[in-house]
């Protein structure tokens, strides 16, 4: 480095904005009074002197080594607390702590050239100084170690020019050691603001991803603990992006998490993203070429430092969401206030307004498994919304918009699972959060005959139970009234608006086991006057009376309309 002659005199003015750039710590600067200084103790006050510029740090004392031990430096101030010599002496040469009165942390620097210990320079603080004050200390103790190690060889061995080139040649080397540390700490600073600018304002994971591209000049990407792909910033995007297997996955996973740092995997440097323990993805670098250098995985390794804080706050997000989610749809179903119902909903995101059906999902095996809760979800949610879910024993509860679509969300998780042996049940239409406790109560009773049935594996829903609505235990006065308005509401009405008998007449052919001339006698009809009515009880309820199953849930419907309902119309 050369030192351009000063226009100084000439401008009338000095501008030191290119010297502060190229030394921000006026070290550079110093070397030049350090290496000119012919006296020791010349040396170690300015050193001294300099401590102060580099932050929060204060020279208390400077010694050299004499004949006689340590010795110390005057100059330094007279008012500062004195540093027990003994304490020096004990530290036999060595580095270390040094107790000071009204001093949080001090500590000895030893001063070495080629011989062994030269001296000490007593640097105090309020508190011990982070990883660039150490460099800066570290970097100003090596240049006046170099520089008295320049004046013991110069007054020992003024005539041996040999060994002054080799001094002078250390005193290169250092000042390229400084100004090599100084460019890597400008590349640090620079990454370390970069990112600090993008989380000051509010950048996700896709700005950090594109920081880290324009530091280092590679394609980033990040990926989830799955290889799915999240983000990417920088050329030659693969499309369709590759999907690996789960073993390859957790393969490579495994490989990453027993280094410290960014490790190769291929043409790729990547990094671990996982704060607290737990792996939340991936960062990385596509990098063929092999270009990657110290500063490069320096920068990786920050913005994975970045990342793994995003990652984290959204998951805690995730999860308070989840949780609201869950209370309330537990709140739901077991019956709660609806206008307290619609405000917690809208909280969450979801809309109560609209039409809802409780589906209750029961699969052997899976009750407790994360992945058996997301594979629910995503087959029952909908382009417009996703359901809440909660986890009931060893069942899976939704309340979700879309009625599934026959047997569609079974034959979805049957594959996602890899298992046949699951049963769904689903109840009806629901259109207040009032009647949620009943529709959950309908979706169990369709899971428990679809499980007792002779298929047990697959969908059942409530509204094709026929007379399995009513057999179970729980049944209320409304579930009857709805069976009896599915058989015979149509005849009902009739009745009602022409007034007629037909409910009558159906009830009591049944009672009489079928019997034309029985049933005609009790209702005290001719026999064509009852096959005329059984006519129109087939047209306008438009059932088989022919039909076993039909015939069987008509009469218990008769039966339940003339003796718990009382034959109301």
């Amino acid at each position: 480095m050369t030192r351009q002659p000063s226009n100084t005199a000439s401008t009338g003015r000095h501008d030191p904005s290119p010297l502060a750039a190229l030394d921000p710590s006026g070290l550079l600067m110093l070397s030049h009074a350090l290496f000119a200084c012919a006296e020791q103790s010349e040396i170690v006050r300015l050193v001294m002197g300099h401590v102060s510029a580099l932050g929060p740090y204060h020279a208390e004392a400077g010694y050299l080594v004499t004949g006689h031990g340590l010795a110390r430096v005057p100059g330094h101030d007279a008012g500062a607390p004195k540093a027990d010599d003994a304490q020096m002496k004990d530290l036999n040469e060595a580095d270390g702590s040094v107790s000071l009165p009204e001093r949080s942390w001090t500590w000895a620097f030893g001063l070495r050239g080629a011989g062994g210990l030269l001296g000490y320079i007593l640097v105090s603080s309020r508190s011990g100084p982070d990883e660039k004050g150490r460099f800066l200390l570290s970097t100003l103790v090596g240049l006046a170690s170099a520089a008295l190690s320049l004046t013991v060889t110069r007054a020992a061995q003024h005539d041996k020019a040999g060994e002054l080139s080799q001094v002078r040649t250390e005193r290169d080397t250092a000042l390229v050691q400084l100004d090599t540390m100084r460019s890597q700490l400008h590349l640090q600073e620079t990454v370390h603001e970069t990112l600090a600018r993008v989380a000051a304002r509010g950048g996700g994971e896709a700005a950090i991803t594109q920081a880290l591209y324009e530091l280092t000049g590679l394609s980033a990407l990040v990926e989830d603990r799955f290889g799915n792909l999240r983000s990417w910033a920088g050329p030659d995007r693969p499309d369709p992006y590759p999907v690996r297997s789960s073993t390859y996955q957790e393969g490579m996973l495994q490989q990453i998490a027993r280094e410290p740092g960014p490790v190769r995997v291929k043409n790729r440097l990547i990094a671990l993203v996982r704060p607290r323990g737990d792996v939340l993805g991936v960062l990385a670098l596509e990098d063929p070429e092999a270009t990657a250098d110290e500063h490069t995985r320096f920068a990786l390794d920050h913005a994975r430092r970045s990342l793994a804080q995003e990652l984290m706050h959204t998951r805690e997000l995730a999860e308070a969401e989840l949780r609201l989610r869950r209370q309330l749809i537990d709140d739901l179903l077991e019956g709660t206030d609806e206008t307290s119902a619609y405000a917690r909903a809208e909280a969450v995101g979801h809309d109560l307004q609209r039409t809802h059906y409780v589906v209750v999902v029961h699969w052997p095996g899976n009750a407790s498994d994360d992945s058996f809760t997301r594979a629910v979800e995503q087959a029952t949610a909908t382009s417009v919304t996703r359901p809440l879910i909660t986890r009931r024993g060893d069942r899976m509860v939704l309340l979700t918009e879309a009625r599934p679509d026959d047997n569609a969300v079974y034959t979805a998780l049957a594959h996602e699972l890899g298992a046949p042996d699951g049963a769904i049940g689903v109840s009806t239409r629901c259109d207040s959060p009032n009647g949620i406790p009943r529709c959950y109560r309908e979706a169990l009773r369709a899971l428990e005959v679809r499980q007792n049935s002779r298929q047990r594996s697959g969908t059942t829903f409530f509204d094709d139970l026929g007379l399995y609505r009513i057999l179970g235990p729980g049944n209320d006065l409304r579930e009857l009234e709805d069976f009896v308005r599915e058989w015979l509401g149509r005849l009902i009405d009739y009745d009602a608006e022409h007034d007629t008998e037909l409910v009558e007449t159906l009830s009591r052919y049944f009672d009489c086991g079928g019997n034309y001339d029985d049933a005609a006698a009790a209702l005290t009809v001719h026999r064509s006057t009852l096959r005329y009515r059984l006519q129109r009880i087939r047209e306008i309820s438009d059932h088989d009376l022919a039909d076993v199953d039909t015939r069987l849930n008509l009469q218990v419907a008769t039966r339940v309309w003339k003796i718990i309902l009382g034959g109301r119309r």
